[in-house]
């Protein structure tokens, strides 16, 4: 729901009340303080709905002043805290909303190591009264829209390549030489076959008639009688040794179900992100780096969200977790390492884009890598470069809105 702010710290002494709100999925625990660390409501616990809304609404009202007087911080729970953030809001609130990590690190910090309801909206509250805080970013309503496709297209993405690998695991007991025919066996036109006949027995039973009338169903113009007469034809000499047959031709038939309103389910999520983003001014500079693809700006455009919060591009390299780091003790001294912090999903979709343009013939990108190889450097590190590169270069089109630049990507290291 937010990210720390790299550089908007909050200033408690200002208000007259801070609060700490601890929220979950059922209950939130609230105290207030004041300035001065005095408790006014010790840690009461609320519901995560209507009810406990009005009633925190009725205890903030006997401390007699304006809301816009009193802070509130919550911590960032994805979508736990989003109704309470936006009634809050509202009523006029000054609010703060806090990166888990920041408040890990202040109890860890203090030795606050026991982790309870009451204990975390204490914390919070002491976190904002200790002016360490950093105000977090919450997203707009375009930004949230994108960042809950993106997610969720990664997500069902990751669960598309589980599916394909279970049914190619029960091919390998149930029907070994079905790759002989199909060499993808995840294919729409494969896995139609395999939910109707999901077994070399199967397959062997339901003969070449009953075979071709599905191929013909599902790809008439490419599959017939002659692939029905050669997928029968190795189900007949098939080694498959029928062992827990029913269970796992079961267990196929639901696997390959699942593939099919997997890619379905992808395809719905895929018209509506180009939709969004054909309607949105902000991205043309990205959609006009070759390198980029669809699932690229999308991604970037949802985990950087608004760039003007950033000052520097090093912050957003930061941000991203594409900042490097050594861990030393002593004399001792680590490797350097990415620090990985923040959004994996766009070291993720910079990584695969920065994979593709080594090769990508008149990549400007592909270009500077094969440039740093010949000053020496490894693959690793010449692919981390160009990861940092990409990212800098998205961040100052989506700030600035230009025009893409080829020549920036053939560059030096920024």
């Amino acid at each position: 729901m937010a990210e720390v702010s790299p550089s908007v710290l909050l200033d408690p002494s200002s208000f007259a009340y801070v609060v700490g709100i601890d929220i979950g999925s059922e209950d939130c625990c609230l105290t207030v303080l004041t300035p001065q660390k005095q408790v006014v409501i010790k840690p009461t616990k609320l519901a995560n709905a209507a009810s406990g809304f009005a009633l925190l609404q009725e205890r903030m009202a006997r401390l007699g002043v304006d809301p816009g007087q009193i802070v509130v911080g919550l911590e960032a729970t994805s979508r736990y805290g989003e109704n309470l953030f936006h009634f809050l809001q509202q009523q006029g609130y000054h609010l703060c909303l806090l990166h888990p990590r920041q408040t890990h690190e202040f109890a860890k910090q203090r030795g606050l190591r026991a982790k309870t309801d009451r204990l975390d909206a204490t914390t919070i509250a002491r976190a904002l009264l200790s002016g360490e805080a950093r105000v977090g970013y919450v997203p707009d309503e375009q930004i949230a829209s994108y960042r809950e496709l993106v997610r969720l297209h990664s997500h069902l993405s990751d669960e598309l390549a589980r599916e394909k690998n279970e049914i190619q695991a029960l091919l390998v007991v149930l029907f070994p030489e079905f790759s002989q025919v199909f060499a993808d066996p995840c294919r729409p036109t494969a896995t139609s076959v395999l939910r109707a006949y999901p077994s070399a027995k199967a397959i062997r039973e339901a003969g070449v008639d009953a075979i071709a009338s599905v191929l013909q169903a599902s790809a008439p113009h490419r599959y017939g009688r002659e692939t029905a007469r050669q997928l029968v034809g190795v189900a007949e000499h098939s080694v498959s040794s029928d062992l827990a047959l029913d269970v796992r031709s079961l267990s196929l038939k639901i696997w390959c179900e699942q593939l099919q309103h997997t890619l379905a389910h992808l395809e719905q999520i895929e018209e509506e992100m180009e939709k969004r983003l054909s309607r949105d001014p902000g991205v043309r500079g990205l959609q006009e780096v070759p390198e980029f693809g669809m699932q690229t700006v999308a991604v970037l455009r949802a985990e950087l969200g608004d760039v003007a919060r950033f000052q520097r591009l090093d912050q957003v390299v930061a941000y991203a977790g594409m900042d490097v780091e050594i861990k030393q003790s002593g004399k001792w001294q680590g490797q350097a390492k990415l620090s990985k912090r923040g959004s994996g999903l766009v070291r993720r979709m910079l990584y695969m884009a920065a994979m593709r343009c080594t090769s990508l013939p008149g990549s400007a990108f592909g270009a500077y890598y094969h440039r740093l190889l010949a000053r020496g450097l490894g693959k690793k590190t010449a692919l981390m470069a160009v990861m940092r590169k990409m990212l800098m270069i998205a961040a100052y089109l989506l700030r600035t809105r230009e025009d893409y630049d080829p020549t920036w990507g053939a560059g030096s290291a920024g």
